[in-house]
Formats: structure tokens, sequence, C-alpha cells
């Protein structure tokens, strides 16, 4: 459990991730949304977490780190317990990375540029290190969603590259950002 100043960052719960769900459909009403831009590749009415997506992430919480499938995950929550950010970390789908997983984060809305996020991606860095000995941490981000391109910078994230027009989301084109970290 690490605490900041507005929210305190634990492990998420199996018995808590109905809850989970909650907080990640609230989370997606922002997505596409004017000041926020798009931080999921899916359109501005898809205001759900995916059933299949959600059955994945549930079940990945329990394989062991290393077994394709595993994720694991942590969720920031204020004074009255209520979900406000979370960080997951999942394997990589392809054979022969399990030195490496890829990252996955929001912060709920009236929670954002207080350096909660900053400090959920710390969180999951410990544990990526510390626990389960990965060397890299890796993530996609929409191209477009600057303020969490900056903030995986100040965390140390590099970017890599970068796919132009990967995604035709509402009438636009998108690109998608590959960042990652070497840990130590």
């Amino acid at each position: 459990m690490l605490t900041h100043p507005i929210a305190t960052i634990e492990p998420l719960a199996a018995a808590e991730f109905a809850h989970f769900l909650d907080y990640l459909d609230d989370h997606l009403q922002d997505n596409g949304a004017d000041g926020v831009g798009y931080f999921q590749p899916q359109p501005r009415g898809a205001t759900r977490f995916p059933p299949e997506r959600a059955a994945a992430f549930q079940a990945g919480l329990d394989i062991p780190v290393g077994e394709p499938g595993w994720r694991r995950a942590w969720v920031a929550r204020n004074a009255e317990r209520w979900i406000v950010g979370h960080v997951d970390l999942r394997g990589h789908p392809e054979r022969f990375t399990e030195h490496r997983c890829l990252l996955g984060m929001g912060v709920a809305r009236n929670y954002r540029k207080a350096g909660l996020g900053f400090a959920l991606l710390a969180c999951a860095e410990q544990w990526a290190l510390v626990t389960a000995g990965l060397e890299w941490i890796d993530l996609q981000v929409m191209s477009e969603n600057l303020p969490a391109i900056r903030l995986y910078g100040r965390a140390g994230f590099m970017k890599i590259g970068e796919i132009p027009e990967m995604f035709r989301i509402d009438g636009r084109e998108y690109s998608y950002t590959f960042m990652s970290k070497r840990l130590a």
C-alpha cells in the first residue's frame, strides 16, 4: 500500500472487481470529450468497458506472472474509499517477452493533475522491478493524448515509435505512440 496526499494506492482485490468496472465505465465517459480527447481507441459513444476485455482482465489477476494472460492491478482510493485511479500491468501476448510487460492506467476526472498518475506509475514500477523481476515496461498511448505522453516522459518513458493513422474513430484518424522504460 502506498499513501498519496489525496489517495491510497493498493492492489485490486478480486472481490472489488465489480466496483472497479463501475469506475472504468465512469472513466470512459470522458473518452473523446472536448478538452480531454481520446485516451482509448474506441468511439465516443462506447462508454462501457467491453465484457470480453473485462473477463480477460479479471481472469488475468489469478494467472501467475510470466504465464500467458497474466495481469496485476492497483487502485487509488480517496478518503471515502471510492476508486479514483488505477494502473495495471500485463504480459505481452507474444512469446519470449517474459522480461517485459504492458502498462495501462487512468485517473478519474476530478483527480487529474494532482500527482496521482505519477504515484500510480511509481507503484507499478516498484512492483515490476522488485516483486516480478521485470526489466521493461512498455505502453501504447493515443498520440493526441499529450498530457499522458508528458506524464510518461517525466516518469522516464522514452518514445520508441508511432504508427500514423492507426485508428479511424468517429470520422477522424488517430496515431498511436509507443513508449518504453528500462527498469533499474
